[in-house]
C-alpha cells in the first residue's frame, strides 16, 4: 500500500477520533497533519508499520496531548485524550467506518454546502482548492466557509456522534451529495480513481443500509453508468478521449446493465429526484450502440427536469447543440459567459467545439487556448492542444 493509499484511507479515521476526544476541529487537523508528517519522515527508513492506522492514531494523540499540556487547557481534558485505548466501539446503525463518519460529520444544524465541503475536507482528505473547484467558488472563499462552519460547530456545542437510525434520513441528502462529489473527483482524474471506486463501494453500502431511499439507487446507478466507460476514457498516450471517439465494444456492459436494472428499479417508485434524473441520462449514454444513436432530444428534456444550476445548464446547452445544432447551443453559452462558469474550463471548451463544428476556426482556436489554460489535468491538456492544432491547420 502506498502513502497515498494510506493517506486516503486513514486520514479521516484519525481526524474523526482526535475531534471526538478533544471537540477541537482545527486541533485534530493539525495534530493529524504532524502524524502523516512524521510517518513520510519515518516509514521509508523503518518500515510501514503492520497497523498503519493505529501508529497514526497513536502518533496523532500523543500531539494532542503536548498541544493540550503546552496550554494547560485542564486536567480533566488531558485525562480525557490520554485515556484513548483500544476498547471495541458500540454497535452501530451504519455498519462501516467511513460511512459512519460521513453521518456524523453532516449535522443538519450547518448549511448544506457547509456539511459537503468540511465532510470532504475532515474525511476524504480533499484540499480545499480540490473542494473550491467542485463548487465553482475562489480557494478563499471555500477556506472561509470552512473556518465558519468549524467555528460554528465549536461555538454552539454541536457533539460530533454517530446519529440514532432514526435520525439518518435527515442527513442523507449530503451524504449523497459528499458521495458523488468524491466519485466525480476521483472519475475526472485517473490517477486517483480510488476515490471513484471508494464512493461506489460506499453507496452500495449505502444501498444496502437504506433500499427505500431512491435516490441512494439513482446514486448508484449513476456512478456504475459513468464507471462503466473509465478504461475508454484516456488514450494510450494519456490523452482525454471524449464520449463520441471512445470505443464501446470496451465499456464494461455487465455493469451497464448493473446500473439500468438499478434505475428502472427505483424509476418505477414514483416521481425521480436529480440523481435519478441523472442517471437516465447516463444511462442514453450508455445504452446507444454508437454516439449517432444517442438520443440528444431525449437528453435535453431530462436535463429540463433538473434544477438549473450552473454546471447544469451547460450540459443542457451541449445537449440542445447536439439536437438542434451548434448554433443553438452557441446562443445558449452566451448566456452563461458572464455568471458563475467564469473560469470554469468546460464553458470555453464548450464553446470552442461550436465553433468548430461551424467552422469558424479561429475563434475556435482563442477558446480551445482558453479551456487549456484553465483546465486541471494533464489528461484534458492534451486532449484541447490536440483539438487546437486541428483548427490552426
Amino acid at each position: 500500500m502506498t502513502f497515498e493509499e494510506v493517506y486516503r484511507q486513514e486520514w479521516g479515521q484519525v481526524v474523526a477520533t482526535l475531534i471526538r476526544l478533544t471537540g477541537d476541529w482545527e486541533l485534530a487537523e493539525e495534530c493529524a497533519q504532524e502524524a502523516f508528517a512524521a510517518a513520510l519522515e519515518r516509514w521509508p527508513r523503518d518500515g510501514v508499520p503492520r497497523k498503519p492506522g493505529a501508529w497514526l492514531t497513536t502518533t496523532a494523540r500523543n500531539r494532542a496531548i503536548d498541544w493540550l499540556r503546552r496550554e494547560a487547557v485542564g486536567a480533566a481534558k488531558l485525562k480525557e485524550v490520554a485515556a484513548m485505548s483500544d476498547e471495541p466501539e458500540p454497535a452501530y446503525d451504519v455498519p462501516d467506518d467511513r460511512l459512519r463518519l460521513m453521518f456524523t460529520c453532516c449535522h443538519p444544524a450547518l448549511a448544506m454546502e457547509a456539511r459537503v465541503a468540511l465532510t470532504l475536507r475532515t474525511l476524504a482528505g480533499l484540499s480545499t482548492a480540490e473542494i473550491a473547484r467542485a463548487f465553482l467558488v475562489p480557494e478563499a472563499t471555500m477556506s472561509k466557509r470552512l473556518t465558519r462552519a468549524k467555528q460554528k460547530i465549536q461555538y454552539a456545542g454541536i457533539p460530533y456522534r454517530v446519529p440514532p437510525a432514526h435520525l439518518l434520513p435527515e442527513r442523507t441528502p449530503a451524504v449523497l451529495a459528499v458521495l458523488y462529489l468524491l466519485f466525480n473527483e476521483g472519475y475526472s482524474d485517473v490517477v486517483r480513481s480510488n476515490l471513484s471506486g471508494e464512493a461506489i463501494r460506499l453507496a452500495r453500502l449505502l444501498v444496502q443500509l437504506m433500499p427505500d431511499e431512491p435516490e441512494a439507487c439513482g446514486l448508484l446507478a449513476l456512478m456504475l453508468l459513468h464507471d462503466a466507460r473509465r478504461d475508454t476514457r484516456l488514450s494510450a498516450d494519456g490523452v482525454l478521449v471524449t464520449l463520441d471517439e471512445q470505443d464501446r465494444t470496451r465499456w464494461d456492459h455487465v455493469q451497464i446493465t448493473e446500473g439500468v436494472e438499478l434505475l428502472e428499479a427505483t424509476l418505477a417508485r414514483g416521481a425521480p429526484g436529480p440523481y435519478q434524473v441523472q442517471a437516465a441520462i447516463a444511462a442514453c449514454h450508455a445504452t446507444a450502440r454508437t454516439a449517432a444513436d444517442t438520443d440528444w432530444p431525449q437528453i435535453a428534456a431530462l436535463y429540463g427536469q433538473l434544477k438549473q444550476t450552473p454546471v447544469i445548464a451547460l450540459n443542457r446547452a451541449v445537449a440542445i447543440g447536439m439536437a438542434d445544432g451548434p448554433a443553438v447551443g452557441l446562443r445558449l453559452l452566451e448566456q452563461l459567459a458572464a455568471g458563475p462558469l467564469t473560469g470554469y474550463h468546460l464553458l470555453p471548451a464548450t464553446r470552442a467545439d461550436f465553433l468548430r463544428r461551424l467552422g469558424r476556426y479561429s475563434e475556435a482556436a482563442t477558446a480551445y487556448r482558453e479551456a487549456r489554460e484553465l483546465a486541471s489535468t494533464e489528461a484534458e491538456r492534451r486532449y484541447l492542444t490536440r483539438r487546437l492544432q486541428e483548427v490552426s491547420q
